[in-house]
Formats: C-alpha cells, structure tokens, sequence
C-alpha cells in the first residue's frame, strides 16, 4: 500500500530543499538533515564560520494567517536546544552552537514568494 504524504509535509519538504540550496550558495556545510533525536527533530545541521548552525525552517502558504516565524514558540525552541544538546553530545561537539530560523511562504504554484534568513534567533531557554 502506497503511503502519501499530507499536503503541509510536502510544502516543509520543499522549503527544507530550498533552505538547503540557499544556505549552501552562502558557504554553510549541511551536515545533516531532519536528524532526529527520540521524538525531537532538527530541520538542518549545518557549520559555517566555526559555528555549529542549527535551523529551523518554517514554510506556510501565501496568505496564511500565521506567519511561519509565529510558531516558533517557546515548547519548539525548548525541543529543539534539547534535540542540539544531544547531537552536540553524540558528536563531541566543541563549536560555539547557534540558532537560525528560515522562514518563507509558497505561492500556489510553488515558487517563494518571501524568505527570511534569521541569524542567531532566539537563545536557548535555560528551564528545561
């Protein structure tokens, strides 16, 4: 039986794919996709400037209500400094880590319509 995908995980597939080819045409090393972490995901992993960049992408369609960067509340960042912490420790990491949010909307046809490249986000909650 052939599975298929709901129509928001194909538009956070297509924003994670441009999110990539934008961060590499500005010297980032992808170092990993989607990796996961238990139940906690990171959308992409990647190093630039002796920095270990975590990032969170955010696509919604044009004229959604909420924009992308809205829903980076304070349960995600928790959940993703969690999911940071043990990639860091799996990969003994000793970079300085940040945090980079990419935030864009889709037309209808598929094309961006905005992009938002946030450097350095949001700091990590430290009440976990």
């Amino acid at each position: 039986m052939k599975k298929f995908m709901a129509a928001h995980n194909d538009l956070g597939v297509l924003g994670e794919g441009k999110s990539v080819e934008y961060l590499q045409s500005k010297g980032f090393v992808i170092k990993q996709q989607n990796w996961r972490y238990g139940k906690y995901e990171i959308d992409i992993v990647a190093e630039k400037d002796n920095f270990l960049v975590i990032v969170e992408v955010k696509t919604r369609k044009k004229g959604s209500l909420l924009s992308p960067v809205e829903s980076v509340n304070k349960t995600k960042i928790q959940n993703l400094v969690f999911a940071a912490n043990a990639y860091i420790k799996r990969y003994n990491v000793t970079k300085q880590t940040r945090f980079d949010i990419i935030s864009m909307t889709i037309d209808s046809a598929g094309n961006v319509d905005t992009f938002e490249h946030l450097e350095d986000a949001f700091l990590p909650y430290v009440n976990m």
